[in-house]
């Protein structure tokens, strides 16, 4: 290896020392390093070398060589970039995995070093290829693939292009167009976003607009007219055609060939790891992926040879260009290799040239250890894994059979070795309401029928508590931190009190070794801070005893505290605890190794000789996402049916937050827990198969990659992650607290919309006085959406604006300001539903809501010296703007011919039951909305209507006919206490409808910044109290009334049952 290593190319001297990305440009069939801004950017006509450097288990770096191929790159260039990542593997000591990647067809491995995603630039530096230079400004489509990494492809700038399966991108000059097709991945269109915002930043210095077309929805003065102008006008668009760049290789059982002289001959027998010996090569044949993999001891020759054999088979077999070619090392082969064997046997892997080098010395380093074992006064350096909050509340119980005990609060910390309990811990989190983690903790000696027990209970207060607590399922001598650190101290103990422990060690006829206060019990101390100590009992025999280690004796009603010569000042402090919490008030005697008294040693049965072994950490590995499938095997066996299904796993490479998909489940290995995580809009059926589906995993990772078959292992939904899950992310509560599916979540922090939607179901017509962002089917437009009652699903009389509540820092906005407002467009809605040919109403209506607009008008961003207007004369201004408004409604009111249609309620004996018997509201609120709670105010119905309830029996048969599930709405008016019909059923405290308008005002609220504010939709107080009425109600004149104080006005109404 030495004389090959002089020859290497000086461009790979130095290389993979340090985590992360290193690329060179294959220049005159040389590799030359790419400077880290041109990281991502990939000609067509070049190729290109990709060392991925991550660190691996124990320290040793793992190494990925990936060889890019441009599509218009030269034969001669791609086999150039292949024989130079033979070099660099031979640099790195000959463990990297090699990646064959084609433009179009890369690896999601690939893929995600550089994302959103890659977009090849056209040109490259080969022979017969120039540099892009800059130009004039170029339309492009692109077609979006991907839900987790992204596949960008350009396609021609045309409406044939299009099609109703995909996610488009249009990139133009000054606006990026989106276009969903109406059969597209709700994941994708979400993916495509990131995209965009890429392409703005990147191309666009971040000024250009972005606009979502949905497929099928036209609308000639929105953005979709826009696009679709730009295709020369709207025109129906075709199906999807395939070509041979849409083809996806399928995954086939694998089948095992050697690689002979350059020969590939099919391997018999059942596929095992045993078949692979060290001094061959074989492929692997899975369909999607072909591996190669080379023997530890086999040749360089040999290595090459079996590369070139790999490359004719998948060009003799015609395979699409999709199949991925993956060459791997024995010993260090990867997760998707060794899945395909029903077991991987630890034992055969090749440590690494580096592995083992210094890592002695930094273990001691880390832990305060000279060699001479001098730790006693220096303390332990060890980072804190992220915790629970304290001060939370603590119940645990014992299964005892069918059921749960309780168990008091002196006890809580001790679990015996034979039984299982269920502890549920609630606590605060920051801002958020309450959290919770539910553990069931299994004894190593506990019975099955308990395990189960446990589990079915605890799931049944999962449940009643809305499926929000973090699960888990702990097992003795597997406790994680966080699990750990809620009890101070944690002691575990052996045997059990449980009836089923006591059952069956009876049966076997075993002795009962269930610890008590008076027997003899010996305990190992372990641990030095909150998240890692703990106290475990051990055989009461002297071999038990560790010199690096502190222990308990408890001898009848004498205590000892052994202190090992390594032991920490931290271990001799807890060892005090644990025998305070065993036995409270007692006096203990301490035995300093070598010191130790005769009534110790006879209390161990007698001195015998122990270890001074230190007990070293598990092995901290980094965590990998996974996605899973079951699959049914060769679905072409026709009795596949006997066939069991296959459990499979894909990683998802450079995992983010942005993975963790509402949609989807995913498994976190971090090796010292598992995490399944739910998402909300996972079905609920697959939710009940959690801790199935991770009890898989766990026995798969178990056979191929040594996990320990006791791991922790929880359920976490969907915004109820923990802090010691978000850890593993670089973790964005903003990004959390977005509610909606995939696609509308990355709207809403794409359009800065990341807050509560509030839909109103209230027809708005404020003449642009209000801009609002209507989210619906993901589509977001700048301007009110009215929907009439015949497209209205809901059966809601009004139509329906969607706006957004933007949370307001800094800025008081108050209640009545709010009130005002949405008054003011009430009214207007109720106008707006008047004589429509009334144009010159419709210009006063303008011109009142003008001056309404600049009496509220206020400029927060800008700052002038001009003093600031009182109080008493804005008040002014917005009243006479409030009044001038009224007058004109009140105008238009009169002026409606008598003839118009006018909401009234049909005899009674007409009405069906059920409408008799509720309250008529059209205001119950829609899916999706915010939770409303109705204002509740006092109804004094005037008298003063005598004749006009002739002008009212007319009702609106033909608005019902447009509206099946309308209800029947009433005025006021009619609800007059000596009517010869009086309307049932309707209570007369909900300030449901007002005069002679058919429009329901609800009350919303939403959360601003942390303070809940609620804006009170409703017609003025005076429209529904004469003077004499309101002078008999307050014992006061309106104009006196409303020249009181605001508190004193308020107490008025509150006193009365009116506010």
């Amino acid at each position: 290896m030495s004389s090959s290593t002089k020859a290497l190319d000086p461009a790979f001297q130095g290389v993979g020392q340090r985590p992360g990305t290193e690329i060179w440009r294959i220049e005159n069939f040389q590799p030359f390093p790419l400077p880290k801004s041109d990281h991502g950017k990939f000609y067509m006509g070049d190729s290109y070398i990709v060392l991925q450097t991550t660190p691996g288990k124990g320290g040793a770096y793992l190494y990925d060589i990936h060889f890019w191929i441009g599509k218009d790159t030269s034969q001669d260039e791609a086999g150039t970039a292949a024989i130079k990542t033979v070099e660099l593997d031979a640099v790195l000591g000959g463990r990297a995995v090699q990646h064959r990647e084609l433009q179009g067809h890369e690896s999601d491995k690939f893929l995600s070093y550089f994302k959103p995603c890659i977009i090849p630039l056209e040109g490259g530096i080969a022979t017969g290829f120039k540099k892009v230079e800059e130009e004039a400004f170029e339309i492009q489509l692109y077609v979006c693939r991907g839900k987790r990494v992204v596949r960008m492809k350009q396609v021609p700038f045309a409406r044939s292009s299009l099609n109703h399966d995909d996610v488009f991108i249009l990139d133009t000059e000054k606006k990026i167009y989106q276009f969903n097709g109406a059969n597209s991945n709700i994941q994708e269109r979400g993916k495509a976003l990131e995209v965009i915002q890429f392409l703005k930043e990147k191309y666009h210095d971040g000024t250009c607009d972005i606009a979502i077309v949905d497929d099928g929805k036209l609308d000639t003065e929105s953005d979709s007219g826009e696009f679709w102008v730009l295709f020369g006008g709207f025109a129906p668009i075709g199906k999807k055609v395939a070509n041979e760049d849409d083809i996806i290789p399928e995954t086939t059982p694998a089948k095992l060939y050697s690689i002979t002289d350059g020969e590939v001959k099919l391997v018999e027998g059942e596929l095992s790891k045993g078949l692979l010996e060290n001094n061959k090569c074989y492929l692997l044949d899975c369909g999607a992926e072909i591996f190669v993999w080379v023997g530890r001891v086999t040749q360089v020759e040999e290595r090459k040879a079996a590369s070139q054999a790999a490359e004719e088979f998948v060009a003799s077999q015609n395979r699409p260009k999709a199949t991925r070619l993956t060459r791997l090392i024995q010993g260090y082969e990867t997760h998707s290799f060794k899945s395909n064997f029903d077991s991987w046997p630890a034992g055969s892997a090749a440590p690494g040239t580096e592995e083992g080098r210094g890592k002695v010395a930094a273990l001691l380093k880390q832990q305060g250890v000279g060699l001479k074992g001098l730790a006693k006064s220096a303390p332990v350096n060890e980072e804190v894994p992220p915790l629970l909050e304290g001060g939370g509340k603590m119940e645990v119980w014992c299964i005892n059979g069918s059921s749960k005990t309780a168990l008091p609060k002196e006890d809580v910390g001790k679990f015996y070795s034979g039984d299982c309990y269920i502890i549920l811990y609630t606590y605060h989190s920051g801002d958020r309401k309450e959290d919770y983690l539910l553990c069931c903790w299994f004894g190593n000696d506990s019975l099955e029928e308990d395990q189960k027990m446990a589990t079915r209970l605890a799931n049944t207060m999962s449940n009643s508590l809305k499926g929000r607590p973090v699960q888990g399922r702990i097992v003795q001598g597997k406790e994680p931190p966080q699990f750990v650190a809620l009890f101070q101290p944690l002691v575990i103990l052996k045997g059990g009190l449980s009836s089923g422990y006591k059952k069956c060690i009876a049966e076997k006829g075993l002795p009962d070794e269930t610890y008590t206060a008076d027997s003899v019990a010996l305990f190992r101390i372990s641990g030095t801070l909150v998240h890692n100590d703990k106290a475990v009992q051990v055989d009461a025999v002297a071999t038990s005893l560790n010199s690096a280690e502190c222990f308990l004796l408890q001898s009848g009603s004498s205590i000892f505290t052994w202190h090992g010569n390594q032991s920490t000042f931290e271990q001799q402090q807890l060892a005090a605890k644990v025998a305070e919490f065993l036995k409270p008030g007692v006096t203990l005697k301490h035995a300093k190794e070598g010191t130790e008294s005769s009534a110790f040693w006879f209390a161990l049965g007698g001195k015998q000789s122990y270890t001074s072994k230190k007990f070293s950490p598990e092995i901290v590995r980094d965590p990998h996402l996974f996605t899973f499938s079951f699959n049914k095997g060769d679905i072409s066996n026709s009795e596949s049916w006997l066939i069991p299904w296959k459990f499979q796993v894909e990683e998802v490479y450079n995992f983010s937050q942005d993975d963790l998909l509402t949609e989807d489940m995913l498994i976190l290995d971090t090796q010292a827990e598992v995490f399944v995580w739910v998402g909300q809009s996972v079905d609920p059926k697959e939710k009940q198969n959690v801790f199935d589906i991770g009890q898989k995993y766990i026995e798969m990772a178990v056979s191929l990659d040594g996990l320990s078959p006791n791991v922790p292992l929880y359920k976490v939904t969907e915004g109820n992650e923990p802090s010691f899950f978000t850890s593993y992310f670089s973790w964005d509560p903003t990004k959390a607290a977005v509610q909606g599916n995939s696609f509308q979540k990355k709207a809403a922090l794409l359009f800065g919309l990341g807050h509560h939607v509030v839909e109103v179901n209230t027809l708005l017509n404020t003449n642009g006085l209000i801009c609002g962002v209507g989210v619906d089917n993901n589509v977001f437009a700048g301007k009110v959406q009215r929907k009439s009652r015949r497209t209205n699903p809901k059966g809601f009389s009004s139509g329906c604006l969607i706006f957004c509540v933007q949370p307001i820092i800094g800025e008081a906005i108050t209640s009545g300001l709010c009130f005002l407002l949405l008054s003011v467009l009430a009214a207007c809605c109720l106008s707006d539903r008047s004589n429509g040919s009334n144009q010159g109403g419709a210009t006063q209506r303008a011109s009142a809501l003008a001056a309404l607009s600049s009496a509220f008008k206020s400029s927060p961003g800008s700052k002038t010296t001009t003093p600031k207007p009182s109080g008493i004369g804005q008040g002014s201004q917005r009243r006479a703007a409030v009044a001038a408004l009224s007058s004109v409604l009140t105008a238009e009111k009169k002026s409606t011919p008598e003839t118009s249609p006018s909401r009234s309620p049909p005899s009674e004996t007409n009405l069906p039951a059920e409408v008799k018997s509720e309250t008529l509201s059209e205001a119950e609120g829609s899916e999706g909305a915010v939770e409303i709670k109705e204002l509740e105010e006092t109804a004094s119905v005037s008298e003063s209507n005598g004749g006009e309830d002739s002008e009212r029996k007319q009702d609106t048969e033909q608005e019902e006919i447009d509206d099946g599930n309308s209800q029947s709405t009433f005025c006021y008016d009619q609800l007059k206490a000596h009517s010869d019909n009086p309307v049932k059923g309707i209570d007369f405290k909900r300030r449901e409808v007002g005069p002679t308008h058919d429009v329901a005002f609800c009350c919303y609220w939403s959360l601003f910044s942390g303070l809940v504010f609620r804006v009170y939709l409703s017609l003025t107080f005076q429209a529904y109290l004469s003077g004499e009425e309101f002078q008999t109600i307050f014992g006061v004149a309106k104009e006196a009334f409303y020249e009181m104080p605001k508190w004193k006005q308020d107490m008025q109404k509150k006193k009365f049952d009116l506010f």
